[in-house]
């Protein structure tokens, strides 16, 4: 975490703040660890990924001959680091290699950050729509369209800074994400100041999971109801970011499922980590906590050639276990039917037979052997059904979702998921605003970026970010604005 992008108003704060703060962070180059040298050589720079109001860069690995339809991971690094850094430090590559899934990973800079953090802290970078985040959002609608990513199985990740970031997308966007995993970061919405980011870092409040879980709520589209899958890493010396943060990242993410603070499991894994799993109303892990005994601020790798190895040790990439193996499994990304997959083939015909409002229905042929069938919506459980067709209910208007189903047997083993496909439900009521571009932005129609104001979706120039222009605009789509000066029909 390092120092932000402030107005001018504040550098001689920001310069003694730099001061101060450079030492107890340890990010400078002098400090670096021996290791080989990051590269570029397997990443591709991505242009044209949308208006990218939070001016980041957009990087993308994927590996050769890699199917449409496969995942996408989304890779965040921490201050003073960049993609190159992430790519060859972190081991996301060994892992996309080895499933099949494209990985990308979003680039901030001093022109944003002195220190090259991702702007957490900042309402007007972490919030839906606006800033850093939506440039992230649109660098998964890019990978989408270019790669041909299953859109129900996108996952995001950070690093410190990044992970701080990681929680405000999950939160902000959690249509987008089947699942996350923030490393040495902070709760979602845990700060909109520098000052309160200080506090969130080193002396995090204790407040109830409750409170934690209406953070994420109010940041979330209204009427959400499926929420991502959140790993947590935490080093139990970590002295930038406070270990407390995972109890309050936990309370917070086990309220949003309403599951609860009480563990389902708990073991040991190797370089001392103890995981926490808090499972779901069927039985699933919602969050895990992994707590890594003597580590201090970083990413845990384990370098090395084994199945549960991965990464390169250096500064804030540090030698205990791989973090990246176990996200991995946890999101099952290794492979269909998690640790213990299931014989039974994966259902074919799988076809949208009929959507509505709040629902779609899908159909599917079945499989011999099967007893029944799971249905995933955007890679998380909604149902099962001992029959070839099923209904999903209490969904958004005109929201696209991603399904999959898989057969189980007779002992509930669950064998291949099925490939995905997408489904539109109906309806959307347009309605019109009319406030200044300050209010819009506040209300989320619309973002500001140097001192400009956009309508959020269509990305129109509103112009300046004041509370005297005036404008109108229609929602045309969730999350979709135009400016309807001239008259507004809804």
């Amino acid at each position: 975490m390092s120092q932000p992008h402030l107005p001018r108003r504040l550098a001689g704060g920001i310069r003694r703040w730099a001061a101060a703060v450079a030492g107890a962070l340890a990010l400078t180059a002098g400090l670096l660890a021996a290791g080989p040298p990051a590269s570029a050589a397997n990443l591709t720079q991505v242009s044209g990924f949308g208006t990218n109001p939070g001016n980041l860069s957009m990087y993308a690995y994927m590996p050769d001959a890699l199917p449409a339809g496969a995942p996408l991971v989304l890779a965040l690094h921490g201050c003073t680091q960049s993609a190159s850094d992430f790519h060859a430090h972190s081991g996301w590559s060994t892992f996309a290699d080895r499933y099949g899934f494209t990985v990308v990973y979003p680039q901030t800079s001093g022109a944003n950050n002195a220190n090259s953090c991702f702007n957490w802290f900042e309402a007007g970078d972490s919030a839906r729509g606006r800033g850093e985040a939506l440039s992230i959002k649109q660098m998964v609608d890019k990978a989408v369209a270019q790669y041909g990513s299953d859109p129900g199985r996108v996952y995001i990740t950070g690093l410190s800074a990044g992970g701080g970031m990681t929680a405000n997308m999950l939160a902000a966007y959690p249509d987008v994400f089947a699942g996350g995993s923030i490393a040495s970061g902070l709760p979602a919405r845990c700060a909109e100041t520098l000052t309160a980011a200080y506090t969130c870092m080193y002396s995090p409040p204790d407040r109830t999971p409750a409170h934690w879980g209406d953070l994420v709520r109010s940041a979330a589209p209204a009427g959400t109801t499926s929420w991502p899958r959140v790993a947590i890493w935490q080093g139990t010396a970590d002295t930038t970011v406070r270990p407390a943060n995972a109890t309050e990242l936990r309370d917070q993410w086990t309220n949003v499922w309403g599951i609860g603070q009480t563990p389902s499991d708990t073991r040991n894994l190797t370089g001392g980590t103890t995981v926490t799993t808090y499972d779901d109303a069927s039985g699933r892990p919602a969050v895990e906590v992994y707590s890594v005994s003597g580590m201090a601020h970083g990413l845990a790798v384990d370098p090395g050639s084994g199945a549960e190895q991965c990464g390169t040790a250096g500064t804030y990439y540090l030698d205990t276990i791989c973090s990246g193996y176990h996200t991995v499994r946890f999101w099952d990304l290794d492979g269909d039917g998690g640790e213990n997959p299931g014989t039974l083939p994966a259902p074919t015909g799988l076809t949208v037979t009929a959507t509505t409002d709040t629902t779609v229905a899908l159909a599917w042929e079945t499989v011999a052997g099967a007893t029944s069938y799971t249905v995933h919506r955007n890679g998380t459980e909604v149902g099962t059904t001992s029959s070839s067709h099923y209904t999903d209910t209490g969904l958004a208007t005109g929201t696209t979702y991603s399904y999959t189903v898989a057969a189980a047997d007779s002992a509930g083993t669950v064998g291949a998921a099925s490939p995905a496909v997408t489904a539109t439900t109906t309806g959307l009521t347009p309605t019109c605003h009319t406030a200044s571009n300050y209010d819009h932005t506040t209300a989320g129609r619309a973002y500001a970026s140097g001192g400009l104001t956009f309508a959020k979706g269509s990305g129109q120039a509103m112009g300046l970010w004041n509370t005297f222009t005036i404008h109108t605009l229609q929602q045309t789509a969730p999350g979709h604005y135009v400016i309807a000066d001239e008259g507004c029909p809804a």
